[in-house]
């Protein structure tokens, strides 16, 4: 399951995924975006804010994460995965092979400092990717 809020004010969602994700979060999350990039042209960024990564609860859940990803990741100037969990650390890194956005992973506690990068400062992350 993901919770997310799109902050139309800065053109950011913020995804936090609180179980493992499902189908419907997907199409619940494009229904959401998908409004905001036809009239925007796109997203200034996304940020994921996770503990850890939950999985998929199904095979279809994961087929899902993917088509949404291939449908936006053109649409996204930045992404920001801010986590101190090992797994997603290395994110950026991967996914950076498979998606336009620039991508950047800041530890927990630096929340603040990843959502000022995805409004448009340039600042490095501390102890990030």
């Amino acid at each position: 399951m993901i919770g997310f809020e799109l902050l139309s004010d800065k053109g950011i969602v913020v995804l936090s995924p609180n179980g493992p994700l499902e189908e419907s979060d997907f199409k619940r999350l494009a229904e959401a975006v998908d409004p905001y990039i036809a009239s925007n042209g796109r997203l200034t960024g996304l940020m994921l804010r996770a503990a850890s990564f939950p999985g998929w609860a199904s095979f279809g859940a994961l087929i899902s994460h993917l088509r949404f990803v291939k449908d936006h990741h053109r649409k996204i100037a930045r992404i920001a995965a801010v986590t101190d969990d090992h797994l997603l650390k290395i994110m950026p890194s991967i996914a950076s092979h498979f998606v336009a956005a620039e991508i950047r992973q800041f530890p927990a506690s630096q929340e603040a400092q990843a959502m000022a990068w995805l409004e448009g400062a340039d600042a490095a992350p501390q102890g990030g990717a």
